[in-house]
């Protein structure tokens, strides 16, 4: 199985050993690794304001897509990571002005910590 590695410096560059989205077999499938809210100029956290965090979280996911050559309709799974899940409307509410509809499948985790300090990732996986 061939695969492809999509970089894109509209998004904040990988913080570990992975990359920001893989797709295979010939472009079919596209696995985007999780985006934390950082800016992609600094690296640096948006703000420490949750909602600013998923905003910016889906605008550098909204970015690896399209580097990937997709758009938001090719989204066809999400997974949503919260460090608390007391803000789980928040971040619903931020998805479903953004992400159009008919919606993905998506799961929601209620996770101890996320890297950088982040209050919430997205991850997402795309059918092309």
């Amino acid at each position: 199985m061939s695969k492809a590695i999509i970089h894109t410096d509209a998004a904040p560059a990988a913080v570990g050993p992975y990359s920001q989205a893989v797709s295979a077999p010939a472009g079919k499938l596209v696995f985007l690794s999780g985006q934390i809210g950082l800016e992609p100029g600094t690296g640096e956290l948006v703000s420490e304001n949750f909602e600013g965090q998923v905003r910016q979280s889906f605008a550098n996911m909204q970015a690896v897509i399209e580097a990937a050559g997709g758009t938001l309709n090719d989204i066809v799974k999400l997974t949503l990571f919260l460090t608390d899940l007391s803000k789980f409307a928040s971040a619903n509410a931020i998805m479903a002005e953004i992400i159009p509809q008919p919606y993905p499948a998506r799961s929601t985790l209620g996770v101890a910590s996320l890297p950088k300090g982040a209050q919430f990732e997205v991850e997402a996986v795309l059918a092309l």
